[in-house]
């Protein structure tokens, strides 16, 4: 990039947007939206930039920045990105402008302070995902939790400080112990820089027990985070009580941080622990499918019902990740390309399914599905949008959702037929919840005299919708454009693992 320090202009834009909005008088609300929104679109214009020079042919971090920050401590600001890690920074920039377009009428109190946390957690986000330095990670890892712990607690339902407390003590509890962890790292490394750290790994590993203990710390962190069943009592919480924005970060992003840290650090780090954990991980993640599956069958909450199929749709993500070694000590390649993909798949579907919940709920003030029924007939262009956003969630072919799907069953089924086999059930039941939503909400008689009146989408509500349907079809029929940007990091992340 001709020496243009991109990834620190990416991560870095959105945080330095909030300072300037701090000096904006909050009286002018108007100018408060349109300079975030602003600030915003060109983060995403940056990524985009990014994206143009970004080599997919390479399986190395690409446009690195590296600064000593405090040598005495082995700790630099370090950032770099691969095919891990791009297609979760370009969900991240793709996101936030329609999260900040959506709350352009729906949020009327301290509008300020809402725009200033979305932008900080963008920056906390961008920054988790392509720190390569433990501290800086950690950095920004915590850094996410507060302005998401307010934006919960602050702008949420009649119970936000309970499940904004919830939330803040789940996550800060595991994040402790993965500090820990990472101190214990140092010890034995003599630095918090990644590629030093594996490098040296590779000549000089750590004892198994060692491992196993280190493991864990890292791992109830990043399990809390996805979340993985039994760990996911937050979740439903957090998305009934926070607000439309925060429910669409929240599914959309912010959930992939879990995920994504046992890619980029739990198993490269530790990989004799990976391959003892694995089995228990892939059947609490077995188990998460089916269950969150089987709770979003009996909610009446429209919200709390998405929230449990996230809990099984992530179940899935971890699943791919995890399942990447056959028997024969061959790799499975499938299944972590199918759940880095899917992590996208999934920020784009529940994500738009939480926007469309969040305008329906500013018409009718109730999430409660039997309040609902034959709005088909009275929003017809809302309803399009719906059943799209439903087709994407439980992977119709020629939608985002069919495609990692796919990848990630190919891959357990090689490894683990009996594995794929359970899983499979998973997208039975999510057909049946997401079709059974779908009939009880929008079809059937009109038995409620308010749904006769409801509005349909106004034009600001499509201009926010419509991106995500291009992106499902996008990735639906041409996947191979964004799986190419993947594959090549993750053939050369497996020999890490061996």
């Amino acid at each position: 990039m001709n020496g243009l320090p991109i990834l620190t202009l990416i991560i870095f834009t959105p945080a330095v947007g909030a300072l300037l909005l701090s000096f904006v008088d909050r009286k002018n609300e108007s100018v408060m939206r349109q300079g975030a929104l602003m600030i915003s679109l060109v983060t995403l214009l940056l990524s985009l930039v990014m994206l143009t020079s970004f080599d997919k042919s390479l399986g190395s971090y690409q446009f690195e920045e590296i600064q000593a920050w405090v040598p005495s401590l082995g700790i630099s600001y370090h950032l770099g990105i691969d095919g891990i890690s791009i297609l979760l920074v370009l969900l991240t920039t793709f996101t936030m402008p329609l999260v900040f377009l959506s709350t352009w009428k729906c949020v009327t109190d301290r509008v300020k302070e809402f725009q200033i946390c979305l932008l900080l957690l963008q920056s906390g986000m961008l920054g988790a995902f392509l720190a390569l330095d433990l501290i800086f990670f950690y950095l920004f890892w915590e850094a996410m939790l507060i302005p998401m712990y307010f934006i919960i607690g602050i702008w949420g339902g009649q119970r936000r400080i309970y499940a904004a407390i919830k939330f803040f003590i789940y996550t800060m509890v595991g994040s402790l112990l993965m500090f820990v962890a990472m101190l214990w790292i140092y010890k034995h490394a003599g630095t918090f820089d990644l590629p030093t750290i594996l490098a040296s790994l590779q000549s000089n590993p750590m004892a198994r027990e060692e491992q196993l203990w280190l493991f864990a710390a890292f791992a109830l962190s990043f399990a809390i985070k996805v979340p993985i069943f039994p760990l996911h009592t937050w979740l439903p919480d957090a998305h009934v009580e926070a607000p439309t924005a925060g429910s669409v970060v929240l599914a959309g992003v912010l959930l992939k941080m879990g995920t994504y840290g046992f890619l980029r650090f739990g198993m490269p780090l530790f990989p004799d622990a990976t391959v003892v954990f694995t089995p228990w991980i892939c059947w609490l993640a077995l188990i998460g499918i089916v269950y969150g599956a089987c709770m979003a069958l009996v909610q009446n909450d429209i919200k709390k019902l998405v929230a449990y199929s996230s809990v099984s749709h992530l179940g899935y993500v971890v699943l791919g990740i995890f399942m990447y070694r056959q028997a024969n000590g061959a790799d499975s390649v499938e299944g972590i390309v199918g759940a880095i993909l899917q992590m996208v798949n999934h920020g784009l579907s529940t994500g738009m399914l939480f926007l469309l919940i969040g305008i329906i709920y500013e018409r009718r003030h109730t999430r409660q599905l039997a309040n609902y029924g034959g709005i088909a007939k009275v929003v017809p262009i809302y309803s399009v949008f719906f059943i799209i956003a439903t087709l994407s969630s439980i992977g119709l072919p020629g939608l985002n959702g069919f495609v990692g799907e796919f990848l990630i069953l190919l891959g357990v089924f090689k490894v683990e037929p009996l594995y794929a086999v359970i899983a499979s059930t998973g997208v039975v039941l999510g057909a049946v919840y997401m079709l059974t939503l779908t009939r009880r909400f929008l079809f059937g008689p009109l038995v409620h005299e308010e749904n006769a009146h409801i509005a349909d989408v106004s034009a600001r509500e499509i201009v926010y919708l419509t991106p995500i349907v291009v992106m499902m079809v996008w990735i639906g029929l041409g996947s191979k454009s964004f799986t190419d940007l993947v594959e090549p990091t993750v053939i050369q992340y497996l020999d890490l693992l061996r």
